[in-house]
């Protein structure tokens, strides 16, 4: 499973882009998206997934 960005709660504060160690989120048009592709939600990395960490909007980035 892959994690998502709610377009409504996203600030575009790029947070989530530099932290994602998979290169998954990026932007696009005037939202960040991510990559369900490339998201793994940071198995590997790290315990949690650094988007939903480090993002400042609550419930913003969650499981897909």
């Amino acid at each position: 499973m892959a994690y998502k960005i709610v377009a409504s709660q996203c600030s575009v504060c790029g947070a989530c882009e530099f932290e994602c160690p998979n290169g998954a989120i990026s932007l696009k048009g005037d939202v960040y998206v991510v990559d369900p592709q490339k998201c793994t939600e940071c198995e590997g990395h790290c315990d949690t997934p650094q988007c939903a960490v480090v993002c400042p909007m609550e419930g913003t980035c969650v499981p897909a």
